[in-house]
C-alpha cells in the first residue's frame, strides 16, 4: 500500500478547514511531505516561439487546448491519505473542443448528455463548468465530449456523493495539475472529503494560488509554450483513489448489520 500526501483545495472543503485565502500550516512531522516545486509561467505568447522554446516549431493544429490565465487565489494544506490500492479504482476522461472543431471530429451535436457524469461506482460525479454554467456534453466514440470556447475559462468540477474520502488526480492536456509536469497516477491528488465539491480552476502555482484553465488555440496553450508539446491536448483526465480501511459503503455496511442485542443468544439445554 502507498501513504500519499494529498491537497485539500478551495471549495466546499476549505470552508471547512477555514484557511481558504491563508498560508497552509506546516505538514505534521508523521505525514511525509511530497511538495512539487512551484509551477513556473509560461514563456510570454507575444515573443517568438523559437524563444519560448528552444529548439521547437509550432505544430499547425486547429482546435483548442487550455492556456494559462490569470492568477487565482485557492490555499492549500495536507492531510494524510493511505490508498487502498497502488492502482486507481476508476480512470475517467472528457475529451474538448470547440464547435468546429467538435462537428470536423465527427460529434454528433444534437444529442447532448449530462453535463455532470458518476464515475467510481456512482461515489463521485465530475464535469467542466465555465464562468456561467456546464459545459455542454456530448457522447463521441464511446467518449464524453465536452464544447469549449476559445477565451473562455473554465473549472473541474468534482462532487463526492459517498461517505468515505476519495482522492483524485486531474490531468489537462496531458498535463498534471499540481505541478504541471507530465501526468500519472502514481502523482498525489486533491482530497475531498465525504459529501464535498471541490471547484479546480487551475494549475497549482504556489501554496496560494492558481492559473485559471482558459480555451486558448493551440499555440498558445501551455501544453505547447512550456513543454513544446501538444501532442495530448483537448483531453482532461481523472484517477480515483480510495482510502484504505474506509472505503465507500463500509458505515452503511457495518450499521445494516449492527446487533441490537449483542450478546450471543443462549443455547439450548442439552
Amino acid at each position: 500500500m502507498m501513504k500519499v500526501s494529498v491537497w485539500i483545495g478551495c471549495g466546499v472543503l476549505t470552508l471547512i478547514l477555514g484557511n481558504c485565502g491563508a498560508p497552509p500550516k506546516t505538514p505534521p512531522s508523521e505525514v511525509r511531505q511530497v511538495a512539487p516545486a512551484p509551477v513556473s509561467s509560461p514563456p510570454s505568447s507575444e515573443a517568438p516561439l523559437s524563444e519560448a522554446v528552444e529548439g521547437m516549431v509550432a505544430p499547425k493544429r486547429t482546435g483548442i487546448a487550455t492556456s494559462w490565465g490569470r492568477e487565482v487565489k485557492c490555499s492549500m494544506t495536507y492531510r494524510s491519505f493511505i490508498r487502498s490500492s497502488v492502482e486507481p479504482i476508476c480512470l475517467s476522461t472528457i475529451n474538448y473542443n470547440h464547435r468546429q472543431g467538435a462537428q470536423e471530429m465527427g460529434v454528433n451535436l444534437k444529442h447532448p448528455t449530462s453535463p455532470m457524469q458518476q464515475i467510481a461506482e456512482g461515489n463521485l460525479e465530475w464535469g467542466m463548468e465555465g464562468s456561467s454554467s456546464l459545459n455542454k456534453n456530448y457522447r463521441w466514440r464511446g467518449r464524453r465530449f465536452a464544447i469549449g470556447e476559445e477565451g473562455d475559462e473554465y473549472g473541474i468540477k468534482l462532487r463526492n456523493l459517498s461517505d468515505a474520502r476519495v482522492e483524485v488526480v486531474l490531468s489537462v492536456d496531458g498535463l498534471d495539475v499540481i505541478d504541471g509536469r507530465p501526468a500519472s497516477t502514481k502523482k498525489r491528488g486533491y482530497l475531498i472529503a465525504p459529501g464535498a465539491t471541490l471547484m479546480v480552476k487551475g494549475f497549482r502555482t504556489s501554496s496560494d494560488s492558481m492559473a485559471a484553465f482558459e480555451f486558448s488555440s493551440v499555440r498558445e496553450s501551455y501544453a505547447q509554450l512550456k513543454h513544446g508539446n501538444p501532442r495530448n491536448v483537448g483531453v482532461i483526465g481523472l484517477a480515483v483513489f480510495y482510502e484504505k480501511g474506509a472505503l465507500p459503503g463500509s458505515e452503511v455496511i457495518e450499521r445494516a448489520e449492527a446487533r441490537a442485542f449483542a450478546e450471543a443468544p443462549m443455547s439450548k439445554a442439552q
